[in-house]
């Protein structure tokens, strides 16, 4: 090879390496109360920075407790088809935040981290979950310009609070319905939460099989998330 030619494919190389060390790894954290719950800079975010650099990472979270999945996915119809009154709202509020935490910065990967489910189990509306999961990362695809297969989905499972459905009757078609949405792709991950809902809470209360997590219990659901989110990355 020419030494010109050399050069010149050095030189390429070199400023497309550095054109990516300036693009972010994303990560977008929703859902409702045991989202709300965890709190990324305790152990998510400083995961996934260690793994990725400080500097390449961009994590936005917003959620709120005791919420159906129909005030994220636009789509969703009850089972008599009707729309309810209140649809997509939260996840406006979220796209707020993620265009807000995006501008001006090139994105490299984007992976979803979902924590929800428990409201549309105690509202008997399971067998519409699955498809609303499904719709609900769709969604998120299209409005982020992304490739679908290649936007990472991290899926916190219900816990094991009621397995019995007893207060919240389509409780276990939930968590079903998650497992199937997280074996339905290489890129889509499901995070156990069974383990995390004993011990003390915030408030230094005993509490077992709850509904929430202990206080360390939202650190090791942290842990988890940034593990499977970094394996969205290097899967």
């Amino acid at each position: 090879m020419k030494p010109l030619v050399l050069l010149y494919c050095l030189v390429c190389t070199l400023l497309s390496a550095l054109a990516d060390d300036h693009q972010k790894h994303l990560f977008i954290l929703s859902g409702q109360s045991n989202m709300q719950g965890h709190r990324p800079d305790e152990v998510f975010t400083p995961m996934v920075q260690e793994a990725l650099g400080r500097e390449r990472v961009i994590v936005i979270q917003d959620a709120l407790g005791g919420q159906p999945i129909h005030r994220w996915w636009k789509e969703w119809r009850d089972p008599k088809g009707e729309k309810p009154n209140q649809i997509g709202d939260l996840y406006d509020r979220l796209m707020e935040k993620v265009n807000a935490g995006i501008e001006g910065h090139k994105i490299k990967t984007v992976c979803f981290v979902w924590m929800q489910g428990e409201r549309d189990a105690k509202m008997g509306w399971g067998k519409l979950y699955e498809k609303a999961l499904l719709g609900l990362h769709s969604q998120l695809a299209k409005d982020l310009n992304w490739r679908a297969n290649d936007l990472g989905f991290v899926i916190g499972r219900l816990s094991d609070f009621d397995i019995s459905n007893k207060r919240y009757p389509h409780w276990t078609m939930v968590r079903e319905a998650q497992e199937r949405v997280a074996n339905s792709s290489k890129n889509f991950f499901l995070v156990n939460t069974d383990d995390l809902n004993d011990g003390l809470n915030r408030k230094g209360k005993t509490i077992k099989d709850d509904l929430h997590y202990s206080a360390e219990g939202y650190k090791i659901l942290g842990k988890r998330f940034a593990e499977f989110s970094i394996k969205t990355i290097t899967n």
